[in-house]
Formats: structure tokens, sequence, C-alpha cells
């Protein structure tokens, strides 16, 4: 049930797949309700003429416009929302122009629920902290607000996953794309592990939506898994 104090979000991603998993993500987190989906800027910002939206959740790479645009276009519209990034965008310039831009939070996909939960909550928390009246009365209460929007602890990947190795992961099933998969046993070759644990990897990669599993048919016997990138 929906309540009147719960923050209004609006989902952007291009991905059909993902939009799905991001919005069943925020429904997951108490005190936030998924209120419009978008997959296009156009949509997006159409959405935030329609509807009252207290956060945005951000794909940076959409197909009629990039995301530090959309926000342009937000604040010269006069949408107040915030925004929180959630995207593959790894440019050194798309991030900081991100952070110019007022951007509260920056997710880089794959990430898991525990992941864009702790996000939210620590937003909330901000949103909590909030004075009412409409100015500040010290330095500390400043830096409180700012601290407040980040959360406290970092959520660590399932045990004996490392991040160096699931960005080494992720970069090479990108840089595959969407056409060219690649099976655990060619995964591993390319990245220099075992396939067991290649295959792994790449099955965390496919439940945090970035990556979808097919079978690939060669010849009379088993069909063999392949892992293709999906944003």
């Amino acid at each position: 049930m929906t309540d009147s104090s719960d923050l209004r979000v609006l989902v952007v991603e291009d991905e059909p797949v993902a939009l799905e998993a991001h919005a069943a993500y925020v429904g997951r987190v108490a005190g936030f309700v998924v209120v419009a989906t978008a997959s296009t800027a156009q949509a997006a910002l159409q959405a935030l003429q329609d509807r009252s939206v207290d956060v945005v959740l951000l794909d940076m790479n959409l197909p009629d416009g990039h995301g530090l645009d959309i926000i342009r276009a937000m604040r010269g519209a006069g949408h107040r929302a915030d925004v929180i990034a959630v995207t593959s965008a790894r440019d050194l310039d798309v991030v900081r122009g991100a952070v110019s831009l007022g951007v509260v939070q920056y997710l880089l996909k794959p990430f898991v629920f525990a992941t864009l939960r702790d996000r939210l909550e620590a937003y909330a928390a901000y949103r909590r902290q909030l004075p009412s009246a409409e100015h500040v009365d010290s330095q500390a209460e400043v830096d409180d607000l700012l601290a407040g929007v980040r959360p406290a602890t970092r959520t660590s990947l399932p045990k004996g996953m490392s991040e160096d190795l699931l960005a080494q992961v992720t970069r090479t099933l990108r840089g595959r794309g969407a056409t060219a998969g690649m099976s655990a046993s060619e995964l591993a070759e390319e990245v220099g592990v075992s396939r067991v644990t290649a295959r792994r990897y790449a099955e965390f990669l496919c439940e945090t939506r970035t990556v979808a599993r097919r079978s690939r048919y060669a010849g009379q016997g088993r069909p063999e898994v392949e892992y293709r990138w999906v944003g």
C-alpha cells in the first residue's frame, strides 16, 4: 500500500529487462514508490511534467539523449527532483559532469539489490534530515546534510568475489556487446581464470540483469550456455 509520505521515484532506463529490475528493486525498499518509468529522454521529461517526482533513477545512455543533457533540461524546466545515476558509464568526464550538475549518487552497473537499497535508504535519511526552515543554521548542519546522502557502509560482493575481477569480467562481456556472447570457457581464457570462476561471475551478472544467458547449439552435443551483455 502506498503511503502519502513515500518518496516518489521515476525510473529511466532504455533496456527493458533492466528497467523492470530497477523498478522492482525500488518497490522492495520501504518508503519509496515508483510513480513512472521511461525508456527515452523525451518520455522522462514528459513524466516529470505529468506527475510529482522526488528522485529520478537515471541511466546516462539513452537512445535519444545523454543523461547529463536530461538533467540540464530538467533544471531548465524548473524540475527540482534529485537524481541518482544508475549507469554503465565509467568515463571520468561523465562522472565529473554528473557531480557538477548535482547528482546525489552515482551507482555503477552491475549491482545487486542490496547496493541500491543502501543508496536509497541513505537518500531517505538525507531527506529526513532536511530542516523545515528555508535556511541552515550552522556549518555542522551543512556537513551533516552532505554526508547523509551517501550510504554509511559499502555494500560488499558475495563472499569470495572481488571488485577487480568483477570489473574485468564486466569489461570483457561489455566489449563483446549484445550480439556476440561468450561461453564460460571462452570468458575464462580471455580473463585468465578457471572456468568455474568465470561462470560464477557471469552468473552473478545475470542476477544483476546486466548479462543474459542463452543456449548455444553447435553440433549434436549438449548445448553450451553463453553469456551476452545487455547493459
